[in-house]
């Protein structure tokens, strides 16, 4: 009689054998057999998913090095949230993990003042603690500015794109001109107020908007980028 371990068994054979005569991407794959680990935990009499399970290679380098990274952005997450927690940042910091990487969140007026891009002298010592567990990190990093929809025209900042721009090369330029962080790791874009995570219709709402995002880019997806890009839709800081 046919039991319930044998039937997942024959199921995860032939999904190997299909992943075997096919081009997969190996960081998908890697979740699949994560969702399935979580899922049923069975094969061969109870035992999990393990390298030792595929055979011909299907569970390669690439897979074991896509699980090191995860379990090394889980660590740095770890470590900046504890950052954040001791030093009670916790309305201004947010850090969580996604499809893209890790995510650090720096809220509203926590680096710069409202319409500035010249960091607060407290911003530079949020910074330096972020910039000592970032040094440690050989992935890409991307740092992405964003503003409310409220217009600005000045000098300066002619618009809400050079701000949010401005905004994220200036804390590109700080990891790299005082902590020695590497250029070709980073990249800076500027989204202007085209990316709102709230509606910019309360003065709450607005604060959400305004926001730097620092993203720790997992391989898979920093693959995508060139190296050594720098996204400039607005100026740069001045010197």
């Amino acid at each position: 009689m046919t039991t319930y371990a044998d039937l997942v068994t024959n199921m995860l054979c032939l999904f190997v054998l299909l992943f075997a005569f096919s081009q997969v991407d190996v960081a998908r794959f890697q979740e699949v057999i994560i969702s399935v680990q979580g899922a049923f935990g069975v094969l061969d009499g109870g035992s999990t998913l393990t390298p030792e399970a595929f055979p011909g290679g299907a569970y390669d380098d690439a897979t074991l090095q896509w699980q090191a990274e995860q379990r090394r952005l889980e660590e740095t997450m770890e470590k900046i949230k504890e950052y954040v927690d001791t030093n009670d940042l916790g309305n201004k910091i947010s850090v969580w993990l996604d499809e893209r990487g890790l995510m650090i969140r720096f809220l509203d007026t926590t680096l710069f003042d409202l319409g500035q891009a010249d960091l607060k002298p407290e911003a530079r010592l949020i910074l330096d603690n972020v910039a000592q567990i970032l040094v440690s990190m050989p992935n890409r990093i991307r740092v992405e500015g964003h503003t409310d929809d409220l217009p600005i025209n000045t000098y300066r900042f002619p618009s809400n794109w050079e701000l949010s721009t401005n905004r994220a090369t200036t804390v590109v330029r700080y990891f790299i001109e005082h902590h020695g962080l590497s250029p070709e790791q980073f990249s800076a874009a500027g989204y202007g107020e085209w990316h709102p995570v709230a509606p910019n219709d309360t003065v709450e709402q607005r604060a959400q908007n305004r926001r730097v995002d620092i993203v720790i880019l997992r391989s898979s997806v920093s693959q995508e980028e060139p190296p050594s890009r720098m996204d400039r839709e607005g100026g740069v800081p001045d010197e």
